[in-house]
């Protein structure tokens, strides 16, 4: 089954740091363009950062300068560094990317999620 797992969310302090990872698994010939989002209780959906196959990247006023959006081909991962990270960061952040299946087929996956909380 062709799937996107992230990891790395917890509980840190503000000011803290984190790294997030997205791991492409299942039968995948590459991954096109990787974003993540997240979606605080309550609030919609937001996207955070992007990143095309080529290593270009988009950021989210809110998280520039301190968050650093990146992926390892090789891998079939992508990650995403958190630095000074504030309460309002505080949210459930989910991987998104555009998977090839084929040389024919592209789809885009979600991942579950995984909690990232912000507090002292």
């Amino acid at each position: 089954q062709v799937q996107l797992v992230e990891s790395g969310g917890g509980l840190v302090q503000p000011g803290g740091s984190l790294r997030l990872s997205c791991a492409a698994s299942g039968s995948i010939y590459s991954i096109d363009a990787m974003g993540w989002y997240r979606q605080a209780p309550g609030k919609e959906r937001e996207l955070v950062a992007t990143i095309s196959s080529l290593g270009s990247t988009n950021y989210a006023d809110s998280v520039k300068d301190r968050f650093t959006i990146s992926r390892d081909n090789a891998k079939k991962a992508g990650f995403l560094q958190m630095n000074s990270l504030k309460p309002e960061d505080t949210a459930v952040y989910l991987c998104n990317a555009d998977l090839w299946l084929s040389r024919d087929l592209e789809r885009e996956y979600w991942g579950k999620g995984t909690s990232v909380t912000v507090s002292s």
